[in-house]
């Protein structure tokens, strides 16, 4: 067990954590934004940012100090903490995105991290190979060996007190991507950065990102707390919490601003295009777009920046009050309807339904039905397994209407799509007390049906008669043959 991390609260795979940083002295709430700040250029001074906006985290690259005469000078003079003047938690990158970027670099994992160890960091990461989407497996299988040995290498420095980051690398081979997670979490390293997917979100990939993490997340136990490389735009924060993650790095705050680029959590616009700013934050009420298109580039950019990280950390205490109130899946799936990339990465996450249940709280506050992926949420797949341990005896009347007034019947249970049959003293139960549209969708009904054929075969002795609400023929194809159907205004 990793005693650093404890997770206090669930919903799907996401989680509100504490991630003790015991060099730092402090202990931070996940999910948590860290900003990425460049020591040679600070759009906002950190000091700004653990002030105004409660950062307790931050990130910066350790490369970039060791590279620079002055920087390195005087990160080991003061400290990185001096340098960068903040007193939360600084985690640093090792060199990796240059490795990436410009194919090599003349530093080694225990050089850089004796270095990070030395200048004060907090968190260290040792020098992996990020291996971008869509090479072969050949190349992603081979650089992952390299990443693995650099974690070999890792374990053997004496980082002291200092965290360690164990990146979990794989392109987009989701196998891979297990193997490494399953590789990284059998080391003595204490955080699991899934690297590389900075390009899949920068083409709207969606989908692949959340099967790139399902698949570290499948070899990681649920002790270790994962941080998502490069994922700094709030319009993803829900999904990427959902499906697990607990660290979010955003140089996106400080690199839109300086095109003028303004974030919103559905997405980003231009500032030349905006008449009306919709936001709320100290700058937006202070400002009007006119406004700041006439402030000079530098404090332009500086207070769109500092637009980009209040609707940045709003977002991310809005994950957190979702986790507490048991309704995190409807945010994802508000989000999910912002762009069509979006609604493919749920629809990705939702394909996880099985792997996210094993995570997902047992009773939340509360479940709405909002559209046809709702009916493939944990909660559907958890009823559908839960009630095949029942075992009604005789004949079983399941149905969308009322209690019938006869005898024909040894029991009758309630139909309510997107769960299917249950016994009506369980009502009142999570999820059935869920709120669902009169007017329910062919995906309700299909899963119902679903949930039908579950207790149908797990009940082979037992005679069932299903009354419906004019199912279509794709859900009533879900029934099993011997369960004689009927519509419901014939079974009242």
């Amino acid at each position: 067990m990793r005693d650093h991390f404890e997770v206090r609260n669930g919903d799907a795979a996401g989680r509100i954590g504490r991630l003790s940083v015991p060099r730092a002295g402090v202990t931070v709430e996940t999910p948590a934004l860290m900003p990425v700040v460049n020591p040679n250029i600070r759009t906002i001074s950190p000091s700004r940012i653990e002030s105004a906006f409660g950062a307790e985290i931050l990130i910066t690259n350790s490369y970039i100090v060791h590279s620079t005469d002055d920087l390195r000078e005087r990160a080991l003079e003061t400290g990185l903490h001096d340098l960068l003047g903040f007193d939360g938690a600084i985690v640093t990158d090792s060199g990796s995105f240059q490795l990436a970027e410009y194919g090599d670099i003349d530093v080694t994992t225990r050089e850089i991290l004796e270095f990070q160890r030395e200048i004060g960091a907090d968190v260290g990461t040792p020098v992996d190979v990020p291996t971008p989407p869509d090479v072969s497996r050949e190349r992603a299988e081979r650089e992952l060996a390299t990443t693995e040995r650099a974690l070999s290498d890792a374990e053997s420095v004496d980082t002291g007190e200092m965290l360690v980051n164990a990146p979990v690398q794989g392109s987009t081979y989701p196998d891979l991507r297990e193997t490494a997670g399953r590789s990284a979490y059998a080391t003595d390293l204490d955080v699991f950065p899934v690297g590389a997917v900075v390009p899949l979100m920068n083409s709207y990939r969606y989908a692949e990102m959340i099967d790139v993490v399902a698949g570290s997340k499948r070899g990681l136990g649920r002790d270790a707390p994962v941080h998502l490389f490069g994922a700094g735009h709030p319009m993803m924060f829900a999904l990427a919490v959902a499906a697990g993650c607990d660290l979010f790095d955003s140089a996106a705050y400080a690199i839109y601003a300086r095109d003028d680029r303004y974030l919103t959590v559905r997405g980003t616009e231009h500032l030349e295009d905006l008449e009306y700013l919709p936001c709320s934050c100290a700058v937006c009420t202070k400002h009007s777009p006119d406004d700041l298109r006439e402030r000079p580039d530098e404090e332009r950019e500086r207070r769109l920046a500092e637009h980009n990280l209040h609707v940045s950390f709003a977002e991310i205490r809005r994950v957190k009050q979702a986790i507490r109130s048991g309704n995190l899946l409807e945010l994802v799936e508000s989000r999910a309807r912002s762009h069509p990339a979006m609604l493919d990465g749920y629809r990705a996450l939702l394909d996880h339904a099985e792997q996210l249940e094993r995570e997902d709280p047992a009773s939340k506050g509360s479940f709405f039905y909002l559209s046809g992926e709702s009916a493939q949420r944990p909660e559907v797949h958890r009823h559908h397994e839960r009630v095949t341990r029942l075992d009604p005896d005789g004949t079983v009347l399941l149905t969308e209407g009322g209690i019938p007034s006869g005898d024909t019947y040894d029991a009758a249970w309630r139909v309510v799509p997107p769960f299917g049959p249950f016994p009506r003293a369980l009502s009142e139960t999570y999820p059935l007390t869920g709120e669902v549209p009169a007017r329910t969708d062919r995906h309700a009904q299909e899963a119902a049906a679903s949930g039908v054929a579950r207790v149908v075969e797990a009940n082979p002795e037992t005679s069932f008669v299903l009354a419906h609400d004019d199912w279509p023929a794709s859900a009533l194809s879900r029934v099993p043959n011997r369960v004689e159907t009927e519509l419901v205004h014939d079974g009242r």
